[in-house]
């Protein structure tokens, strides 16, 4: 997508304008974090980072964007200095494909005020979105366990939503996707069968599965369900299997779209070997889930091939992760945001977050939000219980926010997909596997260090006085 600076929300430029006009060299800290984990789950997958950094290198706005906020009434001066506006500002972040936990920053802008309101509602855009499909992608991979999963659900997806979805999908564990232009952007495998109006278009389904063989005899799935799957659509795959055997081709697999799958999966495991075609795979789609893909292992389905779609790339049945880009640090100076509800209490300052790891090289259960360059803590504090710590001193230390970019140029390599996925599923592989089950997962705790709590706790007092 081309993305441009007038990608943004109205109010962002309002704002703007008025520091334009007031103080336009305040320097501020903004925090992205979100509050809850999607999915009643236990943890998230972090993406989106990569192509936040790609855009902010070359963000600016369009002649066509200023004519139309001149239209809107912005004043002249202000629309030239948008006409030179680029993003200068640093980016501090954990490294995207970690598992990440609600209410501790995830990402640090720190920037004029100007540059780091306006790339905010793009910023949650991107994040938002692709780290609540990794999320999804994730939890439906430790369903699958070994089995191959593809995405298929750009035709359900929200629009263009469905290009970024299948990027995130794969960082979440996905194998491959339909969606040929993310996976030639991204460098995703790409993976397609048929659909059943090219069966019906010949109205003959032994004939439509012949021709297909012979155009595309590599990676050949037949979809088998359009008329009768075990008195139709088997039968016909099956002698255009030994067809292409005759010929030193090999069919790859059958997919089945409708009908019980588990029962059908594993009759058509059965004819099929029995026909001795074991190594022919089985596809199966049809508004597949996390939940589906489990019990569908649980009765011993035959499945081999995963296809998702809707569930997948709308992140269903939560609609977006709710991530927030608050103001920690303004000019130097803290600002907190107070609320009734202590959850939406933000955090001031500059900060550092650091994971605990324990002796066997597992994640612990426990992130520590600590003020920026503190030394390393003695012990973490709840948020608000002031009856509750946590010891950490027999617990190695990991920092987890590192500067990505400075001056509004990237200074970390920039990353494949592929490596994406590599690092997030050895992230996983530390989580233990109370915080994964989809059922009543454990909380991972978040605490502060005394210190960053105190200041905290001042500032509270200071603006409730």
């Amino acid at each position: 997508m081309n993305i441009t600076a007038a990608y943004t929300d109205l109010y962002q430029i309002t704002m703007a304008q008025v520091y334009f006009s007031t103080k336009p060299d305040g320097r501020a800290v903004f925090d992205y974090y979100y509050r809850s984990n999607p999915f009643d789950g236990g943890y998230s997958i972090f993406a989106g980072l990569e192509d936040v950094l790609d855009v902010l290198e070359n963000l600016k706005f369009s002649p066509t964007d200023l004519a139309y906020l001149e239209q809107q009434g912005f004043e002249k001066d202000f629309l030239e200095y948008l006409k030179a506006f680029r993003f200068r500002g640093s980016i501090r972040s954990c490294k995207e494909g970690d598992v990440v936990f609600p209410t501790r920053p995830i990402l640090q802008v720190e920037a004029n005020i100007i540059e780091a309101q306006i790339i905010e509602t793009f910023l949650l855009n991107i994040l938002n979105f692709q780290t609540l499909i990794a999320t999804k992608a994730s939890r439906i991979r430790h369903s699958a366990k070994d089995g191959v999963l593809l995405d298929m659900g750009l035709r359900r997806a929200h629009a263009t939503g469905g290009y970024y979805a299948s990027r995130a999908a794969f960082i979440g564990g996905f194998d491959g996707t339909s969606n040929v232009k993310a996976a030639e952007d991204y460098n995703i495998p790409c993976s397609g069968t048929m659909a059943h109006s090219f069966i019906q278009s010949y109205g003959d389904e032994l004939k439509a599965f012949r021709d297909f063989a012979k155009v595309r005899p590599k990676n050949c799935v037949l979809l088998i369900d359009t008329y009768n799957t075990l008195k139709s659509g088997l039968p016909n795959a099956i002698t255009v299997a030994k067809e292409m055997e005759s010929r030193g081709q090999k069919l790859m697999g059958v997919r089945l779209d409708s009908g019980d799958l588990a029962y059908l999966s594993k009759k058509t495991r059965a004819i099929l070997d029995d026909a001795n075609l074991e190594y022919v795979k089985i596809v199966a789609s049809n508004q597949l889930d996390e939940y589906v893909i489990k019990s569908l292992k649980e009765q011993g389905a035959q499945i081999d091939i995963f296809g998702v779609g809707t569930n997948l790339v709308t992140g269903k049945p939560d609609a977006s992760l709710g991530g927030v880009y608050k103001l920690s640090e303004y000019k130097g100076e803290p600002r907190i945001k107070l609320s009734e509800n202590l959850i939406k209490v933000s955090l001031p300052y500059k900060k550092q977050v650091y994971r605990m790891i324990d002796a066997n090289g597992k994640f612990y259960g426990a992130d520590a939000v600590t003020l920026y360059n503190e030394d390393p803590l003695t012990h973490m504090e709840h948020p608000f219980d002031a009856t509750k710590r946590l010891d950490l001193t027999a617990l190695k230390q990991e920092p987890l926010l590192e500067n990505v970019m400075d001056n509004g140029k990237r200074v970390v390599p920039s990353r494949s997909a592929s490596e994406i996925a590599e690092y997030s599923k050895s992230r996983l592989e530390k989580l233990p596997e109370e915080y994964k089950r989809f059922q009543n997962p454990h909380i991972y705790k978040i605490g502060l260090s005394p210190k960053l709590k105190q200041e905290r706790d001042a500032l509270i007092l200071k603006h409730k006085a």
